[in-house]
């Protein structure tokens, strides 16, 4: 299988998503912070909504190219046994485990350990060995396929780490993704010999939210809560030495909460149209662009508006979310109105939650199709897959949408047209 993604809205082909799981019903409201929720969640309608998510993608991509992160890491498991002892260890140590357990892990059957490794919850002995990872929701995060090169990164927070650990794992042994490695196609930034804290001490943090490949040519990192400036330079020259791509674009943004990847403040959905924050984006409130070059030269811009119609499209329109009005424009960017996955140039997913932006999309000249009714109409064979053309469709988000994290963030990429 091509590993292969140049672009943020080519043709998307294959993905890796992963379904809330048992775990996400363990976040308490004492526990939602560290765990990085910013509230608590009804497990059953969230695993509904994300049911009608995987469904759009599946219709489009097909279900077999819809991959699971369950069952890729019950198939990596089953492919190395010995590695998966080593992954074993790493956790048992990390969560500061009694080591008894190592050999209980072990005698699980492959999808009993796979889902173990994921909940904490030890089904046979009715016993949580450690905490959840609601956040593996969120498979953006965990690696970025950049041209055909994978970056594996790394959290910044420790409540992500063990997400880290099964990442990885899969991209390392799974038949899909083994090739990577021998090929010198896998970077992973987890490597400390290769990717090191600076002598004064700055730290790599580099997550996938704040990853976007623009081009074949342009690569965007955002310097953010979860991506150090250190990080970025370190895999800057790394890209560059490999000529995986020509420009590494630092993306400088505000490190808050409310913005924490630049995924959360624009997405890019067509050749000519970024859905975007405009406070940020287009005004440049407390960011700025750095585009540094592989023939070691650089040119700053101040704002991101700035700099993609100088260096991707001098064309580029900018979709406002919230139509670009207060207090509208900063409750659905933080209801994730900005942050959507291109199918194919001109066809997204977004929440059904923001009706300012649904506005602006309109105004643009973009049909919304709430996702039920495309599941419904395509089901009756009311419409057709190569009908729908300048779409934006909008998903059920009353429990999705309270992660903080929206279709971009749902979705990890592994090849597009």
């Amino acid at each position: 299988m091509p590993i292969q993604v140049s672009s943020e809205i080519g043709r998307l082909k294959q993905v890796i998503v992963h379904r809330p799981d048992e775990g996400i019903a363990r976040v308490s409201p004492k526990r939602a912070e560290e765990l990085l929720f910013d509230d608590i969640v009804y497990l059953p309608q969230m695993q509904e909504e994300h049911d009608v998510f995987t469904d759009v993608l599946r219709a489009f991509l097909g279900k077999e190219n819809v991959l699971n992160t369950d069952k890729l890491l019950a198939e990596a498991i089953a492919a190395d046994k010995e590695v998966t002892e080593e992954v074993i260890d790493l956790i048992i140590q990390d969560e500061e485990l009694p080591k008894v357990y190592k050999e209980k892990l072990l005698a699980l059957d492959n999808k009993e350990l796979a889902e173990v490794l994921v909940t904490g919850y030890l089904k046979k002995e009715d016993y949580f060995l450690y905490d959840p990872i609601p956040n593996f929701l969120f498979t953006r995060d965990i690696a970025v396929t950049v041209n055909d090169h994978v970056v594996i990164t790394k959290p910044a927070k420790e409540a992500r780490h063990r997400e880290n650990f099964l990442a990885r794992f899969i991209f390392s042994v799974h038949p899909i993704f083994a090739h990577l490695r021998k090929e010198g196609r896998l970077i992973n930034m987890n490597h400390v010999e290769e990717f090191p804290p600076s002598r004064k001490g700055e730290p790599v943090f580099i997550e996938g939210g704040d990853m976007m490949i623009v081009n074949s040519d342009y690569l965007l990192i955002g310097c953010s809560e979860r991506t150090s400036a250190h990080a970025i330079h370190l895999l800057r020259d790394k890209l560059f030495k490999e000529k995986v791509v020509k420009n590494v674009v630092q993306v400088n943004i505000p490190k808050e909460r409310t913005c924490m990847h630049i995924d959360t403040v624009f997405t890019l959905i067509n050749n000519t149209h970024t859905v975007c924050f405009k406070p940020i984006v287009v005004d440049g409130l407390a960011s700025n662009v750095e585009v540094h070059k592989i023939n070691s030269t650089s040119k700053f811009y101040h704002s991101i508006r700035d700099f993609m119609l100088n260096e991707i499209n001098p064309n580029m329109q900018f979709i406002l979310a919230g139509n670009g009005e207060s207090p509208y424009q900063e409750r659905e960017q933080w209801t994730d109105g900005c942050n959507l996955v291109a199918i194919k140039p001109g066809v997204a997913i977004t929440y059904d939650r923001n009706p300012h932006t649904e506005t602006a999309f309109k105004k643009a000249g973009y049909k919304i199709l709430h996702a039920r009714k495309f599941l419904k109409d395509l089901k009756a064979k009311k419409i057709k897959i190569e009908d729908i053309e300048n779409t934006i469709i909008t998903l059920p988000s009353n429990e999705l949408s309270r992660a903080r994290g929206g279709s971009h963030c749902m979705t990890c990429p592994i090849e597009r047209e």
